[in-house]
């Protein structure tokens, strides 16, 4: 599975390209642990807008990073979500763990006043190691 990492006024934002499902999940957590644990930012976008499919394990893979990223001071927003995915979150409320907004700049202006004031970020690999 291809992965990239931009930041955008200090935030970072995960972008995951093609489908999410059986072994990219394992890939995609990993890496998404990664970046959590390299991060010094109270907050993670996760960008959809290249992700065409999400399976159950998925689904839960989200949960676990939300766990994860809870333990780190961090909150994890969804951007670019498809009609799709976001009637998955709805049927299984992530839409109540998960802020969703619908593109970068928007998530940005919402929560980088309050939020990301003075958040540091290391320079984190787009690729795993």
């Amino acid at each position: 599975m291809e992965m990239t990492l931009t930041l955008q006024n200090g935030i970072p934002i995960l972008h995951p390209h093609g489908k999410i499902t059986g072994k990219t999940v394992s890939e995609f957590r990993d890496r998404l642990g990664l970046w959590i644990d390299d991060t010094n930012t109270p907050a993670l976008l996760i960008d959809f807008a290249d992700v065409h499919k999400l399976d159950s394990s998925a689904l839960g893979m989200l949960v676990n990073a939300h766990v994860i990223a809870h333990r780190h001071e961090t909150e994890i927003g969804l951007i670019n979500v498809s009609k799709r995915i976001r009637n998955l979150t709805l049927l299984t409320r992530l839409v109540k763990v998960f802020q969703c907004f619908p593109d970068a700049e928007a998530a940005v202006e919402t929560l980088a006043p309050s939020t990301f004031s003075g958040a540091v970020v290391r320079q984190l690999p787009t690729t795993p190691p």
